[in-house]
C-alpha cells in the first residue's frame, strides 16, 4: 500500500520547525500532518513551529480546529506555535463563520511568524537552551 504523495513539508531550522501546506487537504491528510508534525516537535527536541498556510484559500472548520489542536499537542510537547500567511478571504470567513485558532499566535508571514516564536521563546519562563 502506497501513503501518496506529500501535500505538506516539514522543514527543520535551528531548534524549529517549519511546516508548510502545499495544497488544501483533506480530513484524512489533516491527521497525519498532524501525526508527522506533533512526532518531529519530539525526534527533533523542537522549540517552536511555524504553520505556513498561505497557500490555502479555504480553511475550514475542520481544519481551523486541527490548527488548534496542533498549536495544543506542541505546546504539551514544549513547543510554541505560530500560524502565519492566512489569506485575507480566509480571515473575513473565519471571522464571519466564528471560526479562530484559538490560543494558536498568529503572524502575517514566515519571517513575522520566526520573530514570534523568538520572542515567545525569550519570554518563556521554563525555555529549554
Amino acid at each position: 500500500m502506497t501513503a501518496g504523495p506529500r501535500l505538506f513539508s516539514i522543514l527543520r531550522q535551528g531548534p524549529y520547525l517549519i511546516a508548510s501546506i502545499h495544497t488544501a487537504l483533506d480530513d484524512s491528510q489533516l491527521v497525519r500532518f498532524q501525526e508527522d508534525l506533533i512526532d518531529q516537535i519530539g525526534r527533533y527536541r523542537a522549540r517552536g513551529v511555524v504553520i505556513d498556510v498561505a497557500a490555502l484559500d479555504v480553511l475550514d472548520s475542520f481544519a481551523s480546529r486541527m490548527l488548534r489542536d496542533i498549536g495544543e499537542m506542541a505546546r504539551l510537547r514544549g513547543a510554541a506555535t505560530v500560524v502565519v500567511g492566512i489569506q485575507p478571504d480566509v480571515a473575513f470567513t473565519m471571522v464571519r463563520l466564528g471560526m479562530d485558532t484559538g490560543s494558536v499566535a498568529t503572524a502575517l508571514d514566515l519571517e513575522e511568524g520566526l520573530s514570534s516564536l523568538e520572542r515567545l521563546m525569550n519570554a518563556s519562563p521554563g525555555r529549554r537552551t
